[in-house]
């Protein structure tokens, strides 16, 4: 039964990161932030859609911070400084499939505390 519900729970978050995506597209000047969460890690790209090039990333399995609101402040003060270093200042912001909520949100929000728009 619990194998049924984790799977009805990926199904579900998949069909709302289409439906976004359908919406979303990164270009050279204002490129996509797409994030991953899984349950201990918290990813983070930035892409140009147009050339399917990825501009930056950030990875907490890599930086050894895990997936709750402090760290995700961490990795977002990190993903900042590079897209700082690469004169990127606005981005498309693609929650992927995830509720806009806990550690996503804190993500965001301090992405725009380092002066990064969406």
């Amino acid at each position: 039964m619990l194998e049924k519900a984790i799977r009805q729970k990926n199904r579900l978050r998949i069909k709302r990161k289409m439906r976004t995506r359908s919406k979303i597209y990164g270009t050279a000047q204002k490129p996509r932030l797409s994030v991953f969460r899984s349950n201990r890690y918290l990813y983070a790209q930035v892409i140009d859609d147009e050339h399917s090039t990825t501009l930056a990333v950030v990875d907490g399995k890599t930086m050894g911070l895990k997936a709750n609101k402090q760290d995700a402040k961490n990795i977002a003060h990190a993903l900042a400084d590079k897209l700082k270093s690469k004169e990127i200042r606005t981005v498309v912001f693609d929650r992927n499939g995830y509720l806009y909520h806990g550690v996503i949100a804190a993500f965001a929000d301090s992405l725009r505390e380092k002066d990064v728009l969406f």
